[in-house]
């Protein structure tokens, strides 16, 4: 089964069809007839944590190549003569691999999750071997850089939108919460294992605050370019699993909702963009999202007048994104033993943000608040802001999913996501060309959080996709 491609039989219902009642049925979500459907005893199988692992691996080393730059930014300017455009452009590319988002939802949708991930992972590979390409021309050189970071970008919408699709084919009711986080939560994880990965592979050159590396920029250029070679290695490997075993969906679903017939790709989106809760929840989730990964690539340009160095600014980052993932994923697992629960939770979770934020945003104006400002109080809060939004996103996807079921999961979260990463793009271009200062950034953070708590506060909730999985199945 692993072998082969999604074929149309796939596409097909899975349920038999409902048998004729003499008289008119009370009807359950999205005009579903309410004991229509026979009883359904889903089953899971032990593949699916193989399937799980493949994916958030792939998302891993996506996240980790479009981070490879950043970390050792000042080490890539002396090697390749990257300018100042370079590197802003090298970080850009993510947000611009999202422009085909909506071709990777169709594909999804008609062909299923092994044909995505095999094209995606393709990508990839090409990607990551073009930025390693043996080129003495150094201008080809940042060409071939620049396309294989740009191929790595159009592999951002299928990691980072398939988690909740993957979820709901192959885990029970009770696990798919926690599935989506760790799917979704591990790209990430990559982007922060750049910080470690980058700064300890790469010596820095002269004039930084380490030691500088013995034989200058050629030696330099050695250690870049093994660091390229070992992700490509990484990334072929993900690639060749994938090729060998990644299934579209199991032999027999493990839910109801799994097993539902989902509406189709132009249907899909007139129900998104008709419906008045989604689009609240959108906004919701683009806003604070989008603004705080705007803040995060500036965020040692906006530490650097109270006189925090680069190093300290990368390791902020670092743990605010290494403790959302684990705070998200444990988040997650007490949603699925709490089913029903998610507006709840992200209550909880917008109004640590809006509290982190306010609390850094106060820090930073010393002269005006008289607030202590110490390496403690800028870790504690920064990284406590990391931590609730990084936490929200997979809470989020499943209120997505729940909220305007029979939409695909792919369709849903893809629209969201490609929000966010437009806010984030318009955010990154105005700070790249007209920039002055960043004070009034910090100011963004509070205001988008309490914006999005306020969404969240006033958005009637509901579960469509659990209702079936619950109340229909039995």
């Amino acid at each position: 089964m692993g072998l082969g491609w999604s074929s149309a039989e796939e596409r097909r219902p899975l349920l038999p069809p409902p048998p004729q009642q003499p008289r008119p049925q009370p009807r359950g979500p999205a005009g579903v007839p309410a004991g229509r459907l026979p009883p359904l005893s889903g089953r899971v199988y032990g593949r699916r944590w193989l399937v799980l692992l493949l994916f958030s691996l792939l998302g891993f080393a996506q996240g980790l190549v479009w981070n490879t730059w950043g970390p050792i930014q000042n080490s890539a300017r002396l090697a390749f003569g990257f300018s100042g455009w370079d590197i802003a452009l090298l970080v850009f590319w993510g947000p611009i691999g999202f422009a085909p988002c909506f071709f990777f939802m169709w594909l999804m949708d008609k062909k299923g999750l092994r044909v995505t991930v095999l094209l995606t992972s393709s990508l990839m590979v090409l990607g990551a071997g073009l930025r390693c390409v043996p080129v003495s021309d150094l201008e080809i050189r940042k060409k071939l850089i620049h396309g294989g970071q740009l191929l790595n970008g159009l592999a951002g919408p299928t990691v980072m939108n398939a988690a909740p699709f993957l979820s709901t084919t192959w885990f029970s009711p009770d696990e798919r919460a926690t599935a989506t986080a760790i799917a979704s939560l591990l790209n990430y994880l990559g982007s922060a294992a750049a910080f470690l990965v980058g700064p300890l592979a790469v010596p820095p050159p002269n004039g930084t605050a380490r030691p500088a590396a013995p034989g200058g920029a050629p030696r330099i250029k050695d250690r870049i370019e093994a660091v390229l070679y070992a992700e490509f290695g990484m990334v072929s490997l993900i690639f060749s699993a994938a090729l060998a075993y990644f299934p579209s969906r199991p032999p027999f679903p493990p839910s109801v909702a799994a097993a539902s017939q989902r509406l189709s790709y132009r249907r899909s989106f007139c129900r998104l963009l008709s419906n008045f809760r989604f689009l609240m929840i959108a906004l919701a989730y683009a806003i604070p999202l989008g603004v705080f990964s705007g803040w995060s690539g500036v965020l040692d340009l906006i530490l650097t007048p109270i006189h925090v160095s680069q190093v300290d600014a990368g390791w902020i980052g670092f743990w605010s994104i290494v403790g959302g993932c684990v705070v998200g994923i444990a988040m997650a697992r007490f949603a699925d033993f709490i089913r029903g629960m998610l507006k709840f939770i992200l209550l909880l979770l917008l109004s640590g943000a809006t509290l982190a934020s306010t609390w850094f945003t106060l820090t930073c104006l010393t002269t005006v608040t008289h607030l202590p400002l110490t390496t403690a109080t800028l870790y504690t809060s920064c990284i406590l802001l990391g931590i609730f939004l990084n936490s929200s996103v997979p809470i989020f996807f499943e209120l997505f999913v729940e909220t305007v079921y029979p939409v695909p999961e792919g369709i849903s979260c893809g629209v969201v996501t490609f929000l966010s990463n437009v806010f984030m793009g318009v955010l990154l271009f105005f700070l790249t060309f007209y920039h002055t200062e960043f004070s009034w950034f910090n100011w963004c953070l509070p205001g988008s959080c309490l914006l999005s708590l306020l969404l969240i506060l006033c958005f009637r909730e509901s579960y469509d996709r659990l209702y079936l999985d619950v109340v229909v199945s039995v």
